[in-house]
């Protein structure tokens, strides 16, 4: 099971920046992410989303090897990887996986005008590695499906005070 953790920043280039250290973090195996978003909220209110990972490249990539796997078999394997290709970019395209976007866009709605928030769904961690990576930009925790223990460290790394228990 995944746990989501939302955290605001000042500015969309410091949410990109953080993302891009744990997409880093990713190829060091400290961390497994199954979803890594930037939404921003433009100063016209307008919310976007930056998503890390096109759905449809990812499909179009799994299947060219399968097609070209297949296209082997019947000796055709430029036409099997063809085939794959568009099929896999196709079902990537209507793929949607991770967080949903209407919480994110409900979520970029309630940030300043300028600001960035980076949502991550996060399958497993090492948080002994990956807090001390992400401390230096601060942010402000907007969500989590973290413990409360867990929050509050979080928190800590962030430079947040703990939220006192109700």
């Amino acid at each position: 099971m995944s746990t989501l953790v939302a955290i605001a920043y000042d500015d969309v280039a410091t949410a990109e920046e953080v993302r891009s250290v744990l997409v880093q973090a990713t190829k060091e195996q400290l961390i497994i992410l199954d979803d890594a978003v930037v939404v921003s909220r433009q100063a016209d209110g307008k919310v976007k989303l930056h998503q890390g990972v096109s759905m449809s490249g990812a499909g179009a990539a799994g299947g060219a090897l399968w097609g070209g796997l297949i296209g082997l078999l019947f000796l055709a394997p430029l036409v099997g990887m063809a085939i794959g290709a568009a099929s896999g970019a196709a079902a990537g395209a209507v793929s949607d996986a991770g967080v949903d976007d209407k919480f994110m866009k409900d979520l970029g709605a309630k940030l300043e005008p300028n600001a960035g928030a980076l949502i991550l769904l996060v399958r497993s961690s090492t948080p002994d590695k990956i807090l001390p990576r992400v401390q230096q930009y601060g942010g402000h925790v907007i969500q989590t499906s973290l413990s409360a223990a867990d929050e509050d460290r979080l928190r800590a790394a962030l430079g947040e005070q703990p939220v006192p228990a109700s």
